[in-house]
C-alpha cells in the first residue's frame, strides 16, 4: 500500500516581534569537548529570560576541532562561541552586560578546569573585562601577549587561566520567536525540537530557553503588581473551556511549545527562523506554526514567518 500522504501544518500569515539589545560574543576554549561543555552550560545557566534573570545568554556554536573548523580558535583547542544579551531599554544596559559578563566568566568560566577565555567583538567602547576578573589573582596576576592577543594571566590551583584584557559589545536583537501548535505535547515538543535544531545550526544566533524550547510563553504584564510578565492564558490549551470566545487556542490543539531567537543582527535571525520552519512543519501532530507580537509595541524588527512577506531590506 501506498505510505499515507504527508500533512504540512499551516503557517500563519504574521510576525515575530524582536526587540534591540546590546549582546557580547566571547569564546571559550578548553582542552576537550567535555570540560568546553562544562563550561558552557556553567556560563549560560539562570539566562533564559531577562524576565528575572540578569542577561539571556547560550551557545551559537563550536568553532575549531570538533566544530566549524573554518573558525581557528586562538590556542588550537575546540572552542565554543557563546552570546551574552540584555534589553537596550536598559538605562543602566551598559553596565548590566558588564556585570553579567564579569560573574559569569569569573565564576563558571575561570572556575572550571582547563578553560581560556577570548572575546570576539572588536568595538569601541569596550570594557576593561579581563583585569576586573584578574583581581582574582592577588596581586600575582601579569600582563602577557600570547596567540598574538593581549591577555592577563591568572595563577590558579589547576595552572594559570587566561583571559583578554578588553571586551566589546554591540548592537543586537532578542525575541525572534515562534510556536508550535500541536495536537498533543509530544507532537508540539518534536516540532519545536526539530525547529531548534535548525535554528541552532545557522551561525549567529542563540536560543536561550532550556533544550532551545520555552513551554511557559508569556505576555507582557499580570494582574498582580509585583510581576512585570504572567502566562499567556489566551493561547493555554487547559484554559480554552474557561475563556470561551476569549480563547485563541484553535480547535484540535492540545499544546504549544516556543523556541525564542536571540541573534546578531535581524539577517541572522530570519534565516533561524525559515530554517526553524522548514524543518518543523512536516511534524506528525502538528496543526499549526505561528509566532508572537504585540503589533510592533515592543520592537520595530518584524520577522515574517511567510518569506515573501520580509522586507528585501530587513
Amino acid at each position: 500500500m501506498p505510505a499515507p500522504p504527508v500533512t504540512r501544518a499551516a503557517v500563519d500569515d504574521t510576525y515575530a516581534e524582536a526587540f534591540r539589545s546590546i549582546y557580547a560574543e566571547f569564546l571559550i576554549t578548553a582542552r576537550d569537548r567535555k570540560w568546553l561543555d562544562h563550561a558552557v552550560a556553567s556560563c549560560t545557566g539562570n539566562a533564559s529570560s531577562t524576565i528575572l534573570c540578569d542577561c539571556e545568554a547560550g551557545l551559537d556554536r563550536y568553532v575549531g576541532p570538533g566544530g566549524d573548523e573554518s573558525f581557528a580558535t586562538p590556542d588550537g583547542r575546540p572552542g565554543a562561541v557563546v552570546q551574552v544579551h540584555v534589553p537596550r531599554f536598559r538605562k543602566d544596559r551598559v553596565q548590566a552586560i558588564e556585570r553579567s559578563l564579569l560573574v559569569r566568566i569569573s565564576q563558571n568560566v575561570l572556575t572550571c578546569a582547563t578553560a581560556a577565555c577570548f572575546n570576539l567583538l572588536d568595538t569601541d567602547p569596550y570594557l576593561k573585562l579581563g583585569r576586573k576578573i584578574a583581581f582574582f589573582g592577588d596581586g600575582w596576576q601579569f600582563r602577557d601577549v600570547r596567540f598574538g592577543r593581549k591577555v592577563w594571566v591568572i595563577p590558579i590551583l589547576g595552572g594559570e587561566f587566561c583571559v583578554d584584557r578588553r571586551f566589546g559589545f554591540k548592537d543586537g536583537l532578542m525575541g525572534g520567536n515562534l510556536w508550535f501548535l500541536g495536537r498533543d505535547v509530544d507532537s508540539a515538543l518534536l516540532a519545536a525540537e526539530r525547529a531548534h535544531a535548525a535554528a541552532a545550526a545557522v551561525p549567529g544566533v542563540i536560543t536561550p530557553f532550556p533544550g532551545g524550547v520555552a513551554a511557559s510563553g508569556s505576555k507582557a504584564g499580570s494582574r498582580y503588581k509585583f510581576s512585570i510578565a504572567s502566562t499567556y492564558e489566551k493561547f493555554c490549551p487547559t484554559l480554552k473551556s474557561k475563556l470561551g470566545d476569549q480563547s485563541g487556542v484553535p480547535e484540535g490543539v492540545g499544546s504549544i511549545m516556543e523556541i525564542i531567537i536571540n541573534g546578531r543582527d535581524l539577517e541572522c535571525i530570519v534565516a533561524a527562523t525559515q530554517a526553524a520552519i522548514a524543518a518543523s512543519v512536516d511534524t506528525p501532530g502538528l496543526v499549526k506554526i505561528s509566532a508572537g507580537n504585540y503589533g510592533g509595541r515592543l520592537g520595530k524588527s518584524f520577522i515574517y514567518l511567510h518569506p515573501d512577506k520580509q522586507p528585501a531590506n530587513s
